[in-house]
């Protein structure tokens, strides 16, 4: 990469695109909240409540596959118009989805609230392909991973802080009583567009730095010849697709009579803990997986990290600390995980995908706060599975690296289909038994973190990427 324009301060460069990580943290989350709004609304089953998650994610697997066909057979599309106009391009797509609802809620059609979720999962997608790679370049290659960790907590915090303030805004503060008109939700996305103008307008004074990659592109499918890439990619699609799932199903799992049986409204501030924790993980994992830090510091940071995040947690979420007096145990859990994962990516993947099937056995077949508190739990877990598994499949790619990249970018396709395929067993079989999907996909993590670890993966090299 060259860069031709040194920007006069690459803090606020940062600043800036961290703003954009946390942003589409915060809208993707609100699908959570949404989903099960929306299924009370049109009065849906499952299946068609899982479509906003079809529609939003499989935007992305097509956004990202008409990317990789422009970029083969032509030019890569983002070299040729900058990394900066790339991210302006998606911050306008996104303002125009956001912008949808607002026809969507008065016309109270799903298709147009469904359209709406596409055109926003491919701002989204744009977003992807040009803000990750551009943190990466915004410094010395050998930082490049604490950057994308660092703007990966952000993304976090912004998925954990949807639920509270996007559920105040749906359900109290534009709510018509307890009548559920669909009319709640057009004008929270309409401050969301507004938001994103506000960020296109930010960017666009900003001074980012100028970068084009003068890397000759690599023809033919050589990546595929890599066996971890391959089963790299089923992967990412199975992390995705079990992590968006339980959290698509979570405030419908709260509702239910032998769990706790809550509201919507109080169902929130759990989904929060859950995207919560997976925020405390990867701040932990940051700390956990560098090399360069002592065992002894490595400990006493990350037992510092915890316990500033739950404590901004704690002032986040509605809810006293008797009730969620569980969630610290499960932090010194996960701690204790990481311990022993001792740093190595595939060894933590593994371990941290065995304790998730575990979690959820416990979940489909407990009741009461103790299988709510299993599926919370998961979220600490699922943490640092998306760069665990990013780092390992793209390991010794070398010229391929791009191209694999961009293959395990379109794997987010199980965002799509798997909560598709969840949401036709729950209305089946139940909704409890149909956890019983995320644990075969948790059940693959275990096997790829296996593969890995006994091929020595972790001293192969390669970038760790950010979530999704």
């Amino acid at each position: 990469m060259e860069n031709h324009n040194k920007p006069s301060s690459p803090t606020i460069s940062l600043i800036t695109l961290t703003s954009l990580f946390f942003m589409w943290g915060f809208i993707t989350c609100m699908n959570d909240i949404l989903i099960p709004h929306l299924k009370e609304l049109f009065n849906l089953s499952y299946l068609q409540a899982m479509l906003v998650q079809f529609c939003f994610f499989g935007a992305y697997f097509i956004g990202s596959l008409i990317y990789f066909l422009i970029s083969y057979f032509y030019t890569d599309p983002i070299n040729k118009i900058g990394y900066k106009n790339g991210i302006l391009l998606g911050l306008v797509v996104s303002a125009i989805g956001c912008a949808l609802f607002y026809p969507a809620a008065e016309f109270v059609t799903y298709p147009l609230f469904l359209s709406a979720f596409f055109i926003l999962g491919l701002g989204f997608t744009l977003l992807q392909i040009t803000a990750n790679p551009f943190v990466a370049l915004l410094g010395d290659e050998s930082s490049a991973s604490g950057r994308l960790n660092m703007v990966q907590g952000f993304n976090s915090l912004g998925t954990t802080i949807a639920p509270i303030i996007g559920g105040y805004m749906i359900f109290e503060l534009f709510a018509h009583g307890q009548e559920i008109t669909g009319q709640e939700t057009k004008y929270p996305y309409l401050v969301f567009a507004a938001i994103f103008i506000l960020l296109f307008g930010i960017v666009k004074l900003v001074n980012l730095p100028v970068f084009e990659n003068r890397d000759e592109t690599v023809k033919g499918w050589g990546a595929l010849k890599f066996p971890q890439l391959k089963l790299g990619a089923l992967s990412i699609f199975c992390y995705v697709g079990a992590e968006v799932t339980i959290g698509s199903f979570l405030i419908n799992f709260l509702k239910l009579p032998e769990t706790l049986n809550l509201t919507e409204a109080a169902a929130k501030n759990y989904l929060a803990l859950y995207w919560g924790g997976a925020m405390i993980g990867r701040f932990l994992g940051a700390i956990s997986l560098n090399q360069t830090i002592s065992a002894s510091k490595k400990f006493l940071y990350m037992l510092g990290a915890a316990t500033a995040i739950f404590l901004l947690i704690l002032g986040i979420v509605d809810l006293p600390f008797n009730e969620i007096a569980v969630f610290p145990v499960l932090i010194i859990f996960n701690l204790a995980a990481f311990y022993l994962g001792r740093s190595f990516a595939s060894q933590t993947l593994l371990l941290f995908a065995l304790i998730n099937v575990i979690l959820l056995l416990v979940a489909v077949f407990g009741g009461g706060a103790t299988a709510v508190w299993a599926l919370i739990a998961i979220g600490l877990f699922n943490s640092v599975m998306w760069s665990n598994i990013f780092t390992l499949s793209i390991s010794g790619l070398k010229e391929y690296t791009s191209q694999g990249s961009s293959l395990l970018v379109m794997a987010i396709l199980g965002g799509a289909l798997v909560p598709l395929i969840q949401g036709a067993i729950a209305d089946t079989y139940g909704l409890r038994l149909s956890f019983l999907l995320p644990v075969i996909c948790y059940l693959y993590l275990v096997y790829f973190g296996y593969f890995c670890k006994t091929r020595k993966l972790d001293v192969a090299g390669g970038t760790i990427m950010s979530g999704h």
